[in-house]
């Protein structure tokens, strides 16, 4: 059964690289007790994920790797600011507020791209999807107990950086949706991940911390977070992705921060709150309503038992 004519299996694509980018936080925090930086992680992440990859294609198919030069600067895109940058805005928001404050940040994404998208590619913000964005953050923002706020202080500054990170986060659905019919996700994936690299190597000093990566331990953690929560992750989102509008693609990737908090809930003994409970119903809601489209037709052979029109 081809994909194009069961967009369940596209669905399914988003949601499982949504998972995999939700155990992120399993590799990352053990990663920073050994002594890494935030930009470290994220190089070194993005520099192994490279490196397999591109290895793996070479030996066993090395069509994957052909593209075309005029497309370049998209792979950069991806590369530098879909992961690069939106990763260093997203540490940095961490650093001078919170965790909470920077997630909240990031899952305002759905918005960037149901704009852009209605603008450049003429997708249509329908009722349904806007009650699905809507329920996306305000389920996000209840998981991650930012609401209900109290005694948040935030400065103009790091609101710019939090607000950047939302919207580098959604240039992958909008970028990757232009080159997405025309590569196969193994090559979108792989010039994404070394265009970043390249880009972070530089200004990393990972070459500092080379005593770590003679510790067994270590690279455990980071082969995980290269294998599962980079190289599946993007890969799952970027098959999908091919075969979905990015807005619907954005919406249900904000599956990520459910996983993260079940992770949290079931390895490292957390609890949740009423209100946390309330913000996974919001976002199961909203995935359901993208999943889902209700039509008129539907409706009439749910509610009124007429005969299936023809």
């Amino acid at each position: 059964m081809k994909l194009r004519k069961n967009k369940s299996f596209a669905h399914l694509f988003i949601l499982l690289g949504a998972s995999f980018w939700g155990v992120t936080g399993l590799f990352v925090e053990n990663l920073y007790q050994f002594g890494f930086t935030p930009w470290q992680v994220v190089s070194v992440r993005l520099t192994i994920s490279s490196l397999i990859l591109f290895g793996v294609l070479v030996a066993i198919g090395r069509r994957y790797l052909k593209i075309k030069l005029t497309h370049l600067p998209y792979f950069i895109g991806l590369g530098v600011i879909s992961i690069a940058l939106f990763n260093w805005c997203y540490f940095e928001v961490m650093n001078r507020a919170s965790l909470s404050i920077a997630v909240i940040f990031v899952y305002i994404s759905p918005i960037f791209t149901a704009i852009i998208a209605s603008l450049l590619y003429k997708e249509k913000i329908t009722f349904q999807k806007g009650v699905a964005i809507f329920f996306t953050i305000l389920g996000c923002g209840l998981v991650i107990e930012f609401f209900p706020i109290g005694g948040v202080s935030v400065n103009g500054f790091t609101i710019v950086l939090g607000t950047l990170s939302g919207l580098f986060c959604s240039s992958f659905s909008i970028i990757g949706k232009v080159i997405g019919g025309m590569y196969h996700p193994l090559t979108l994936t792989v010039y994404s991940l070394i265009s970043g690299s390249a880009f972070m190597i530089p200004t990393s000093s990972i070459w500092e911390q080379r005593e770590l990566f003679m510790i067994q331990e270590v690279w455990l953690y980071i082969l995980g977070l290269s294998i599962f929560s980079t190289i599946f992750a993007y890969l799952l989102f970027t098959l999908g992705l091919s075969y979905m509008e990015s807005s619907k693609a954005s919406i249900l990737s904000s599956f990520e921060l459910v996983v993260s908090a079940i992770v949290g809930l079931v390895l490292l003994n957390e609890t949740l709150t009423r209100w946390q409970v309330s913000g996974f119903a919001f976002v199961f809601l909203s995935l359901f309503l993208t999943v889902f489209s209700f039509r008129k037709k539907w409706l009439k052979r749910c509610f009124y038992k007429e005969a299936p029109i023809k």
